[in-house]
């Protein structure tokens, strides 16, 4: 086990999920209330953690509504519920990462935000900006003759 250390800190066991999929008001209104009114930049923060900046907020948050126009918006970020849980070794529960997205999309990209954040990246930095955070910083070594 360990522990992420920062605003968020939480407790990490693995195989686990740190926080529910109904935990929205009672562990971090701010996120909860970010993933009901901006479900798009919300989803697009996330997958573009996921993706390891390979996908931008921008284009996934578009992606998103595209497939939303189509009724596919839920199958879209089921997907990277998915590839969350693949990450870290998540159970799917309480049922199929499709049926929570359908269901509850909010709830879903509520949780998976959460989780990022306890897990120890700010989706609102985006991957390079958590990668930015992690680097150790550069220091030049002195010249010598």
């Amino acid at each position: 086990m360990s522990e992420n250390v920062g605003k968020y800190e939480k407790k990490i066991t693995e195989g686990q999920w740190t926080t529910g999929l109904y935990d929205c008001f009672s562990e971090d209104i701010s996120t909860c209330c970010f993933t009901w009114f901006c479900p798009c930049v919300a989803f697009g923060r996330i997958a573009e953690i996921l993706d390891k900046g390979e996908t931008s907020q921008g284009l996934a948050g578009l992606m998103v509504v595209a497939m939303s126009k189509i009724g596919c918006g839920w199958y879209y970020a089921s997907n990277y519920r998915a590839k969350l849980r693949n990450q870290y070794s998540l159970p799917e529960e309480p049922c199929s990462d499709g049926a929570i997205h359908f269901f509850c999309c909010s709830c879903a990209l509520s949780q998976e935000h959460r989780e990022l954040k306890y897990r120890g990246l700010d989706p609102s930095l985006g991957w390079q900006g958590n990668m930015d955070k992690r680097a150790p910083p550069f220091v030049a070594s002195s010249m010598e003759r």
